[in-house]
C-alpha cells in the first residue's frame, strides 16, 4: 500500500483505476474485461499498472497462463464491493425520508433450490414494494456461501456443508433425494428393483456429491450399499443432472419434490431406495456484517419472518415414495 498520509492517497487515487479492477477480477481477464467496458486491451492493461504502481504493490499474477489475484488482489477486491455497494445506497440514502422502498436485492441460490416459501414471500414482497429490483444468480453451494461472505450478494439459499463463522445459517427447508433413470436405461420401467441392482451401474451426480461435502447422505448411501457406480457426469447444476440422466449416462440423484412431474410424465424412473431417501438440509445465509439497503433489510426480514411462522414439518417436502 502506498506510503502516502491517508489524504494525500485518497486525494490522488483515480476512483476508476478500482472499477476497473472490479470488472478485471469478475471477468477472470483483461481482454473479458477490455470488452465490457467497452475499451482496448491496453488501456485496460494500463489501468491495472497504474493501480499497482499507487497500491504500490502487485494485485494480480498473470503471464504464462496464469491469471490469479494476489492477497493484496483478494483484499482489495473485497474492500472494493463494500465501496461500491455503499456507492450504490447513495440514491436511496437521498431519499430515505421517501415512503416507496427501492433497491435491488441480489439472491445467489444453489440450483435446485425449489420452495413455495421463497416463492410466496418473492411474489408478496413485489405486491408490497414494485420499486425494487432483483438478480437472482445460480451457483454451487460453496459459491453462494463465498458470495455471502463477500458481501457481493444480498443473501444465499443453498447447503451447507462447513458452517462459516462470519455468517449466519438459518434452516429454510428439508428435502428428499432420490435415485432415477431416464427411458434409455435397462432399469426404466422397473418395479422390482431393490437398491442392490444399482450396483456397479454408471453414475451421473453433482459436484457436491461427496462424503465431505453438501451431498454427504447422498454419497454415504452410495458406500453403505456398496454401490460401485462409476461417475460419467457431474454438474453444480440441476438441470444439467437430469439432463445426463433423461439421456441415459447414468442414474443419478435429483430432489425427489422437485422432478414429481417428470415422474408423472414418465420422462424419469424413480429407483430405489424407497424408504428413507437421503434428506437434505436447505439454509438460507446471511452476513450480520453487510450493510443492507432498505429493500434487502426488509426481505430478509419477511423471508425469516415466514420461516418463523412455519413449523418444521409445513417445511419438510415429505417423501413421495414410488411404489416397490
Amino acid at each position: 500500500m502506498s506510503s502516502e498520509r491517508p489524504e494525500r492517497f485518497v486525494t490522488n487515487l483515480d476512483w476508476n483505476l478500482l472499477r476497473t479492477f472490479v470488472v478485471i477480477t469478475e471477468e477472470g481477464g483483461i481482454t473479458a474485461a477490455a470488452n465490457r467496458l467497452l475499451l482496448s486491451q491496453p488501456t485496460v492493461s494500463l489501468a491495472l499498472k497504474r493501480l499497482e504502481t499507487q497500491m504500490g504493490t502487485r494485485l494480480i499474477e498473470r503471464g504464462g497462463g496464469t491469471f490469479r489475484l494476489t492477497a493484496a488482489g483478494r483484499d482489495l477486491q473485497r474492500e472494493c464491493l463494500e465501496i461500491f455497494h455503499s456507492i450504490a445506497r447513495l440514491s436511496e440514502v437521498t431519499t430515505s425520508a421517501a415512503r416507496e422502498i427501492t433497491g435491488n436485492i441480489h439472491i445467489s441460490l444453489a440450483s435446485h433450490v425449489s420452495t413455495p416459501l421463497l416463492d410466496r414471500v418473492l411474489a408478496e414482497f413485489h405486491a408490497e414494494f414494485p420499486a425494487v429490483t432483483y438478480k437472482l444468480s445460480i451457483q454451487s453451494s460453496d459459491a453462494v456461501a463465498r458470495s455471502v461472505l463477500d458481501k457481493s450478494v444480498s443473501l444465499g439459499i443453498c447447503l451447507v456443508n462447513k458452517r462459516l463463522p462470519q455468517l449466519h445459517y438459518d434452516l429454510f427447508y428439508r428435502e428428499f433425494f432420490g435415485y432415477f433413470c431416464g427411458p434409455p436405461h435397462k432399469l426404466f420401467g422397473r418395479k422390482d428393483l431393490r437398491i442392490e441392482d444399482l450396483r456397479g451401474h454408471a453414475a451421473v451426480s453433482f459436484d457436491t456429491d461427496d462424503v465431505a461435502d453438501a451431498l454427504r447422505p447422498v454419497a454415504e448411501l452410495r458406500r453403505q450399499y456398496e454401490l460401485e457406480q462409476r461417475i460419467v457426469g457431474q454438474s453444480p447444476h440441476l438441470e444439467e443432472v437430469r439432463r445426463m440422466i433423461l439421456c441415459g449416462l447414468g442414474i443419478g440423484p435429483l430432489p425427489i419434490h422437485v422432478v414429481e412431474r417428470d415422474v408423472s410424465d414418465g420422462d424419469l424412473w424413480r429407483l430405489p431406495p424407497y424408504e428413507n431417501p437421503p434428506a437434505i438440509d436447505i439454509f438460507l445465509v446471511t452476513n450480520p456484517k453487510r450493510r443492507h439497503n432498505r429493500a434487502e433489510a426488509r426481505f430478509i426480514d419477511a423471508l425469516k419472518a415466514e420461516i418463523a411462522r412455519r413449523p418444521m414439518a409445513e417445511r419438510t417436502y415429505a417423501d413421495e415414495s414410488a411404489s416397490a
